[in-house]
């Protein structure tokens, strides 16, 4: 068993839209002691993308720069499946699980090949150090410095965190500086708080998760959706399982529950959806048992940690009393859970130009899993004349995407001809509002900024010059 830390650098923030420019990691063993050389390299980015210009500002990748030094994503997709991403791998990031790890599941996703497998299958399992470094600073914080915010809040950045204890991070932003980051910070939490580091290796496990949570008694629950002044953590307690996933419904104990158990499903909808800093706290939340929560029981609870906290176990024992009295509290909060969280539509008419995104509308067939295979093994030259009958339509629609993005060179002329108007709607369907003229807008408006370094400017003049390379009119 080993780990393998990692971080990616991509062209924006939503996995479904955006694309992997930079993937940089790290095998280590179970001691954290690295194994071999860390792994880093570009991926070219498609001329049917636009990254924004503020990601390329931060981290400083041109999309030139990964046209001249990047790999393909199918031939980036082949070696994380059979070097990285192997069996008996746990796969550990700073905020992976829901960021780096959806990048990689969409990633697969385009390139036809399994998007869960590389992170549950042959003993591979996750982890995310985000909610350790959290819960450890909740907790256990002796022997780590814990660094503030410009503003003077508690804050747990990486680049931060990294600062704050000298730990090796020549550039944040940059994948591999990141890794070597994330993985000075894990090595530090083992060696001041092992007994922590070691219980919350084990919760990757979702059934350890799930015997928890599930047994209806209240635990302790470490989450960025609670707020900064508790260091992110309350004592919860589940009041349903959830009715479509593996996971449950959680109620903050803080919070008297009198305040809610008489208001209506379509009340308690309309609360729970608002977001915003003077939106109101709602103290129910979802917490999903395969993404590694920080939870833990209540003996945990120190009288130091309790101080810290503000935990008042009379207060939440009152408020655990009155939850349990509310009959109607638990069906109420179903209920209203149908109206934030639909069901999905099946059978939608999959469009090319949102194929993309379509990876959660169902798992694909045993069938076409096999014909995912075919394409993979594929030789370039094959991938010409390569005829498949999916069942799925949205590997129908992808395929045609797969080969001009990774293989442009084979496409026909009738091919280059579909690709080149697939690629005018994507970038200038909309006219004005088109991508590439809010892309365009957003350099002139940054361009204007005096705080920007020569090296910025230069990478929005590049930038420019990428939109006349790709835009499909000229």
């Amino acid at each position: 068993m080993t780990y393998y830390f990692y971080d990616l650098e991509t062209t924006g923030f939503n996995p479904r839209t955006d694309r992997i420019m930079q993937f940089a990691g790290q095998r280590t063993d179970l001691k954290l002691t690295p194994i071999g050389q860390p792994d880093n390299f570009l991926i070219k980015l498609t001329p049917d993308v636009l990254p924004s210009p503020g990601a390329v500002m931060v981290h400083g990748i041109t999309p030139q720069k990964t046209l001249a030094e990047g790999v393909t994503e199918a031939a980036a997709v082949k070696y994380l499946s059979g070097k990285v991403f192997t069996p008996d791998t746990i796969t550990v990031g700073f905020n992976n699980i829901r960021f780096d790890d959806e990048f990689i599941r969409y990633l697969f996703w385009r390139n036809f090949t399994d998007a869960y497998e590389w992170h549950y299958k042959d003993s591979r399992s996750r982890w995310d150090l985000l909610d350790l470094t959290r819960m450890t600073r909740a907790l256990r914080p002796e022997g780590v410095e814990w660094p503030m915010a410009p503003d003077g809040r508690p804050s747990n950045k990486l680049e931060l965190l990294a600062a704050i204890n000298k730990l090796e991070h020549v550039g944040a932003h940059d994948a591999l500086s990141d890794v070597r980051a994330s993985l000075g910070l894990a090595q530090l939490i083992r060696a001041k708080q092992g007994k922590l580091f070691d219980y919350l290796q084990k919760m990757r496990d979702k059934t350890n998760v799930a015997v928890l949570v599930g047994r209806g008694k209240p635990f302790i629950y470490t989450s960025g959706r609670y707020p900064d002044e508790f260091s992110k953590t309350t004592v919860a307690v589940m009041i349903a399982k959830h009715p479509g996933r593996d996971a449950a419904l959680v109620y903050d104990l803080r919070i008297d529950p009198d305040e809610f158990s008489g208001l209506s499903p379509a009340q308690l909808a309309a609360l729970w959806q608002l977001r915003g800093p003077e939106a109101p706290y709602f103290p129910v939340k979802k917490l999903a048992y395969n993404r590694s929560p920080a939870v833990a029981p209540l003996r945990v609870l120190d009288s130091a940690s309790s101080k810290r906290l503000k935990i008042d176990m009379r207060l939440f024992e009152q408020n655990h009393d009155k939850l349990i009295r509310a009959e109607n509290f638990a069906s109420n909060i179903l209920a209203a859970l149908e109206m934030v969280e639909p069901m999905p539509q099946r059978g939608l008419v999959v469009d090319e130009q949102q194929v993309d995104s379509l990876l959660y509308e169902k798992f694909v067939a045993g069938t076409d899993k096999l014909k995912m295979g075919v394409v993979r093994a594929a030789e370039e030259q094959q991938l010409s004349s390569l005829k498949l009958n999916f069942d799925d339509d949205r590997l129908r629609a992808l395929f045609p995407l797969y080969k001009a993005r990774n293989f442009p060179d084979i496409l026909t002329p009738k091919e280059q001809s579909w690709w080149r108007q697939f690629r005018q709607h994507r970038l200038l369907g909309g006219g004005k509002n088109s991508q590439l003229n809010q892309y365009l807008e957003q350099i002139d408006n940054l361009s204007l900024e005096k705080w920007l370094s020569q090296d910025q400017r230069a990478q929005l003049t590049e930038l420019k010059k990428y939109a006349k390379l790709i835009d499909p009119a000229s």
